[in-house]
């Protein structure tokens, strides 16, 4: 179960390691595991544990469950980075499970690019916009070849675009395989979830594996439902004279940001071969963790 959960915080992760003599490797090595630990811990001690409702900036509130922790966003950053991705200005968060063995993080963030208009959604083409992506990745291919990471092939939808006009949510996700794993091995999957605002849009993109996404996605699904915007933040308050548009449709924003993301897992592979043993390690501190900080929390509860 432990690797599961390490597929799922990995499958986030960008990272590039060069062929370096074994001694370096260790060193470098050892440096990233202590400050994945140090990452996880500070962004537990910082966390909000659920059941609660969390403010995001000015535009809206999200609900997290009772079994949930939401990791705010300086916090957040520090563990992306400490995974090998980047940090974003536009993340608010990550939402964990208080159970350590919950295989799946939820990253959510906020994007200010204006109001999305989703007229192009009553046109768009699952098959046809699948293809359009498959022939992006493939072009795209080359340079993952020369920066060391094998060609990726993006085998299909998990869930194809599926946008409600009433709700102004948009779900979909893609499956991808880089060449040089195994048929049967499990892949990292991001399931994405958008909901549109008036000045932009909030995402909240589930981190799991293929084994088990058909289970995890109702975390995503719940997290979206309890996302709300304020008064006058919300889709339907938009003033077409005053306010700014953004410059892509609802499908530019799927084609677009699928080929980001498919990037993201081309590297999984790689990244897990390297830290497997050094991702346990870690695991186990952040369970550890985790439940230090719920029995601080009940203890000062009772008192």
């Amino acid at each position: 179960m432990k690797a599961r959960i390490l597929a799922a915080i990995l499958a986030a992760s960008v990272v590039s390691v060069a062929h370096e003599p074994a001694a370096a490797q260790s060193t470098q090595q050892a440096q990233l595991q202590a400050e994945i630990q140090a990452a996880w811990k500070a962004g537990v001690e910082a966390a909000t544990a659920g059941p609660a409702e969390i403010k995001l900036l000015d535009q809206a509130s999200l609900k997290i469950a009772a079994d949930e922790l939401f990791i705010p966003a300086a916090q957040a950053n520090r563990i992306m980075v400490a995974l090998g991705n980047s940090s974003s200005p536009e993340r608010r968060g990550l939402i964990i499970s208080k159970d350590e063995r919950a295989p799946w993080m939820v990253d959510v963030s906020w994007t200010k690019e204006g109001y999305v208009r989703d007229g192009d959604a009553k046109e768009w083409q699952a098959d046809a916009l699948l293809e359009s992506l498959k022939e992006g990745t493939e072009q795209s291919n080359a340079e993952r070849i020369a920066r060391g990471f094998p060609a990726l092939d993006v085998i299909g939808w998990v869930e194809p675009p599926n946008y409600d006009a009433t709700a102004h949510r948009l779900v979909w996700s893609l499956s991808s395989r880089d060449r040089s794993s195994k048929a049967n091995q499990p892949q990292g999957i991001n399931y994405n979830t958008y909901a549109l605002g008036r000045d932009g849009y909030f995402s909240l993109d589930l981190i799991t594996g293929s084994d088990t996404i058909s289970k995890d996605k109702q975390v995503a699904r719940d997290l979206l439902g309890s996302l709300n915007f304020v008064q006058g933040k919300r889709y339907q308050d938009f003033n077409g004279s005053t306010d700014k548009v953004a410059a892509y449709g609802l499908a530019a924003l799927v084609g677009a940001v699928a080929v980001k993301k498919l990037g993201l897992l081309a590297v999984i592979g790689v990244f897990l071969l390297k830290v497997w043993k050094l991702g346990l390690i870690a695991l186990a501190a952040i369970g550890a963790a985790v439940k230090r900080f719920l029995g601080r929390r009940e203890a000062d509860a009772e008192s």
